[in-house]
């Protein structure tokens, strides 16, 4: 580091000094580059998880199973025939919860369907002891 005293000629006039401070630059830069050391290891953890694997089986279509459909309105047909509310659906998964063996229960929901739509034919299903639940997809299209 050098320091400019006076002119070399001995004369009292000031020069203008056009270099640039750069210590307090690097002051900050060292401050941040420490925060993110510390900081980077406390965002990356995660919890320790197996998430289920994606598995694709084929339907196997009996007659004692029961076919839910959702379409994007949100109602909901059971068989291909409209319940009219939440309370007959539950009472319909009632009466065939008590069967032995239980019947499946196929939910087959429009894209365009919103999901509460679905979450209702879930949780009607969860209070009528339903004990095997099945989601009707379509493979995507190939090309």
């Amino acid at each position: 580091m050098s320091m400019n005293v006076g002119s070399p000629d001995g004369g009292g006039e000031d020069e203008v000094v056009s270099s640039i401070n750069t210590t307090p630059l690097v002051d900050v830069m060292l401050v941040l580059l420490i925060i993110f050391l510390i900081t980077i290891p406390v965002v990356t953890q995660t919890v320790a998880l197996n998430l289920p694997q994606e598995t694709n089986i084929a339907r196997q279509t009996k007659p004692e199973n029961i076919e839910i459909s959702v379409n994007k309105d949100g109602d909901v047909y059971w068989n291909a025939q409209l319940v009219p509310d939440n309370e007959a659906l539950f009472q319909r998964l009632k009466k065939i919860a008590t069967m032995n063996p239980q019947p499946e229960v196929h939910i087959r929901g429009d894209e365009k369907a919103r999901y509460e739509s679905v979450g209702r034919v879930i949780f009607a299903c969860q209070r009528a002891a339903i004990m095997k639940i099945s989601f009707v997809t379509e493979p995507p299209a190939k090309g």
